[in-house]
């Protein structure tokens, strides 16, 4: 069953690994753990490819990387480009995760907008140029703005992302108002779709820029009940797309592995070809 589960990043899940394991070998721990993870540092900046080629040679065939689209190609930043330092950037990111790309090993690219990316032709401008800019790469596209999905515009988003060849992706997350969005069950690419569990911590998701903000926003443990509700969108899904990636996000108390391994639990998956490993952590 291609349904791949994992988390973002793997630096900072600390019931994976082992005391004492080093930061160079938590990836390849973390492989033995889960067949999928988010590279999120390449939001933050442009990785060199030797990352891309340490990264790929420390994870086992099979496995697989969802590359989370630099800040300056989302807008994040603010900062106005040209149509050629935008056209430079897009080609540096390119470039820079080529040894993924040649390994079989890209998931899918994602683009996950701000807040304040809502609905326009500008916008919607904006996401063709992506799309025409990295037209050979699976490309899944968050939103963060509610408008997108409101009922006046929703079915002409979902159409559009379907035709431009956009991977949804697919949120659970607080409803908070206009910077936040609906679960919206419907796959919009033929292959793959791609879900992100980000919690539901009301109160901490628009705490944007305040003290200590990223350890409050995505502090939520998903209970057993709230996982199997989703195992039946999983279930209803799957019927519609050939391949899903499910990732958590919902780390700020670490508590992000543990719903993935539950999950997994839960759909009755067992991979095969991860890392080798001695010691089960987990017990149900």
């Amino acid at each position: 069953m291609p349904i791949n589960i994992g988390v973002t990043g793997w630096g900072d899940h600390d019931i994976l690994y082992p005391d004492k394991t080093q930061a160079k070998d938590k990836l390849s721990v973390y492989s033995s753990h889960f067949p999928v993870v988010e590279v999120d540092t390449a939001f933050y900046a442009i990785q060199p490819q030797r990352n891309y080629e340490k990264w790929v040679k420390r994870t086992p065939e099979g496995f697989s990387f969802v590359i989370k689209a630099f800040q300056g190609m989302t807008g994040h930043d603010r900062h106005s480009l040209t149509t050629q330092e935008a056209k430079d950037m897009f080609k540096a990111f390119y470039e820079s995760i080529q040894p993924v790309i040649e390994a079989g090993k890209l998931n899918a690219v994602l683009f996950q907008f701000p807040p304040w990316f809502g609905v326009s032709q500008q916008n919607i401008a904006r996401l063709r140029k992506t799309r025409e800019l990295l037209a050979d790469l699976p490309l899944a596209l968050e939103f963060r703005n509610q408008t997108w999905f409101e009922e006046k515009f929703r079915e002409s988003t979902l159409s559009f992302m379907e035709q431009e060849g956009w991977i949804h992706s697919i949120c659970d997350e607080p409803q908070a108002g206009v910077g936040s969005i609906p679960t919206v069950l419907h796959p919009t690419h033929p292959d793959k779709t791609l879900i992100r569990f980000h919690g539901r911590n009301v109160h901490g998701w628009n705490r944007n820029g305040r003290d200590n903000w990223r350890e409050v926003r995505f502090l939520y443990k998903y209970n057993a009940e709230e996982l199997q509700e989703w195992k039946g969108y999983i279930q209803e899904l799957y019927k519609q797309t050939k391949d899903i990636t499910i990732l958590f996000n919902n780390n700020s108390g670490g508590d992000a592995a543990g719903n993935a391994k539950q999950l997994i639990h839960l759909l009755d998956i067992k991979y095969e070809h991860l890392h080798p490993r001695q010691l089960d952590l987990f017990h149900f």
